[in-house]
């Protein structure tokens, strides 16, 4: 196991500037995501991490060791990609333990770290099929096995479940969980799916445009965002956001959005804000409580109701704005029907106009 350090990381293509002096730690055995929109970079750091792309300026280390100029296969790493990678004349034993054979390494010592690969996958009987005869999920796992075996330093995951159906998805998210929980391996994975990054990561990287938005754990990221495109880009289904005006003072604090006064959080000190501030609101779906209209709630129409069984996702018309709200349980409400919103002010979150930057 090693720590990883990005000390002023860019990245050139030609003129083109993709990667913007980006620095951060992972911690020795820390499962840290990348994640961000297609083409912000994260894909990008991985390579470079990996020696498998050039490094235009600053520097990576290893377990303390600048790794800049060392080859791919003296850094110490495993990567599994998004596609598989499988080698199709070869079974799933050799398959494992090609990269030891390349070593040249015992073949007592070999056998021995395929066993217990399969075992901790869960590939024992499957150790002399071919990878034509694998369902995706079982090739997904012989890639991964491959890594292990190596015993690397350093796990690099390439948005390795991108072509798995949404139900395999979540079973391999658990079975790569808790293979770091069992190896204790630092691991950078890297994806564009947040609800991913949210349930494996330790801490998550989110990355925009080639730079870092922010660092944090999935519920801090969620709780406090740091800026707007955090707090859109973090959680399912995505923050309500209202463009408004911030008004209030010691009486309270409230938006003027869409023709209606929103609870608003006390904007507090540091990156406060100021009565009449150009602000955009923002307020989970689950923050939202339903009720009648009236008695200080504020008027919606229901547009569509979706349920889920244990939930029921709405889509609310509020002036030119469509909110969405999510119920735990089920609803009697219909298309069309007027509902009352309760918002408690304290969980909204409230960003500047022209910045983005999280008030308060």
């Amino acid at each position: 196991m090693a720590s990883v350090g990005f000390r002023d990381i860019r990245k050139n293509f030609g003129r083109v500037k993709v990667i913007h002096g980006i620095g951060f730690d992972i911690a020795d055995g820390e499962f840290v995501v990348l994640v961000g929109p297609s083409g912000c970079g994260k894909s990008t750091l991985l390579r470079m991490l990996a020696g498998l792309e050039e490094i235009s300026g600053g520097e990576i280390l290893i377990d303390g060791r600048v790794v800049n100029d060392l080859e791919s296969k003296d850094r110490d790493i495993a990567m599994v990609f998004q596609s598989y990678a499988l080698y199709p004349h070869m079974t799933v034993r050799e398959n494992m333990a090609f990269s030891l054979k390349l070593r040249k390494a015992e073949a007592a010592q070999t056998a021995q770290r395929v066993a217990d690969a399969a075992r901790i996958l869960n590939l024992d009987a499957l150790l002399d099929r071919y990878p034509r005869e694998l369902s995706g999920g079982q090739r997904q796992r012989v890639a991964m096995g491959r890594a292990i075996v190596r015993d690397p330093k350093v796990f690099l995951f390439d948005e390795p479940l991108s072509n798995l159906d949404a139900k395999l998805r979540v079973a391999m998210r658990a079975e790569i969980k808790a293979l770091h929980q069992r190896l204790k391996t630092t691991t950078v994975y890297v994806t564009h799916d947040q609800i991913e990054a949210m349930t494996m990561a330790d801490r998550i990287v989110v990355m925009h445009d080639g730079r870092i938005e922010q660092i944090g754990t999935p519920l801090e990221l969620f709780d406090r965002p740091g800026n707007l495109f955090v707090a859109q880009f973090i959680g399912s289904p995505a923050m309500n956001v209202l463009k408004g005006t911030l008004r209030g003072g010691d009486g309270g604090w409230v938006v003027e959005a869409q023709g209606q006064h929103w609870p608003a959080p006390t904007p507090g000190a540091g990156r406060g804000g100021r009565d009449g501030q150009a602000v955009h609101y923002g307020i989970r779906p689950g923050d939202i409580e339903l009720g009648a209209p009236g008695a200080g709630r504020l008027p919606a129409q229901v547009v569509v109701v979706e349920p889920t069984g244990a939930e029921t996702e709405l889509v609310l018309q509020v002036g030119s704005e469509q909110l969405i709200v999510v119920l735990h349980g089920r609803t009697d409400v219909q298309p069309g029907q007027t509902v009352g919103l309760a918002i408690d002010g304290a969980k909204a979150h409230l960003f500047d106009d022209g910045s983005g930057e999280r008030i308060g």
